[in-house]
């Protein structure tokens, strides 16, 4: 493979070097790329030539959370204070919600951690061990909290957590835990308000102030942000957990930019390999299997006779998407 894209990754605490060294020995016959990361609400750099980030935001209009991926010249960002500052604020937004996560389960929160119980199925023993161990994890948290990275604050310090545990406990117990902390993760995430994240159109404004790109990820997701106008680049139609309806998002990409006029750009299709690097350091029995085997920049649709056949008629190919989206970000 010679022309390589990546534009949806998360490099989490894996150094860049690393990364690079990674992505070099997958791709030995690269002669062009456009290789961005983008860790969630956290600026980052490949190559010093462009950088990126994944923003959680808000839109009001359908009243969701949407993520957005932003693509920026590195130049251009010494001037970026406001968008950093509202970069900073969502994190901490976000860090809070592992302290949701903690509560719930150590006041404990009997209506959500009942719920939790009876989904999947967690009998008492369970849960008071769960209860047990999450409240020494919150007591040092709590008592570290000015000392911890930002990035340490994510609901995955939990399941990690626990994972650590399999050389003590029985593997099956460790799989019922997570499967009861993921529930109570999902009822965590519903009653959390959105208010406080910046709307989309925020961001996108701001971004585009600084000649950043825009691209939706996974908009199947939140599906009525493909109505809402908003001023992007172009959509992410697959990645390897939205496949579903990439043929279907390709035509209607097709069809909305035959209705532009002659001097308005053109929406692009876009691939997401969504690698999150800290997977692969994990121990094999602790890492999700599928998350594992995704690779920067690896992202087969492209080949794949049927979608290309859709790319064609739509005038897209992995080659002119990296050279055209190259030259929006330049400039």
């Amino acid at each position: 493979q010679r022309s390589v894209m990546a534009v949806h990754w998360h490099p989490e605490f894996v150094p860049m070097p690393v990364v690079r060294r990674r992505v070099e020995g997958m791709f030995p016959n690269m002669s062009e790329s456009l290789v961005i990361p983008t860790q969630h609400n956290e600026l980052l750099t490949y190559d010093d030539e462009f950088s990126g980030v994944e923003v959680d935001c808000y839109s009001h209009g359908f009243n969701q959370k949407v993520q957005l991926l932003l693509h920026f010249r590195t130049a251009r960002l010494a001037e970026a204070h406001t968008l950093r500052a509202m970069l900073r604020h969502t994190r901490t937004y976000r860090a809070s919600q592992l302290f949701d996560f903690m509560h719930t389960i150590t006041a404990p929160m009997e209506d959500r951690v009942e719920e939790a119980a009876r989904t999947t199925g967690a009998d008492l023993d369970l849960v008071e061990f769960v209860r047990h161990h999450v409240t020494k994890i919150q007591r040092m948290v709590e008592d570290r909290r000015r000392d911890l990275p930002e990035d340490a604050l994510k609901n995955k310090l939990l399941r990690n957590y626990f994972d650590a545990l399999r050389p003590r406990f029985d593997g099956g117990l460790i799989d019922r835990i997570q499967t009861y902390l993921s529930a109570v993760k999902a009822i965590v995430k519903r009653h959390f308000t959105l208010r406080y994240f910046y709307r989309t159109s925020e961001v996108i404004e701001e971004a585009r102030a600084l000649g950043a790109g825009v691209i939706i990820p996974h908009p199947e997701q939140f599906w009525p942000i493909l109505l809402a106008d908003y001023d992007v680049d172009g959509y992410e139609v697959w990645n390897p957990q939205s496949q579903r309806y990439t043929d279907f998002l390709i035509t209607a990409v097709g069809r909305a930019n035959s209705c532009l006029g002659p001097s308005a750009r053109r929406k692009l299709v876009f691939m997401g390999d969504d690698t999150h690097m800290g997977e692969k350091v994990k121990a094999a029995a602790e890492q999700n299997p599928e998350k594992a085997g995704r690779e920067i920049g690896y992202q087969p649709a492209w080949d794949d006779l049927e979608i290309s056949k859709r790319l064609i008629l739509s005038g897209m190919s992995r080659e002119i998407v990296i050279r055209e989206y190259r030259d929006r970000l330049m400039g």
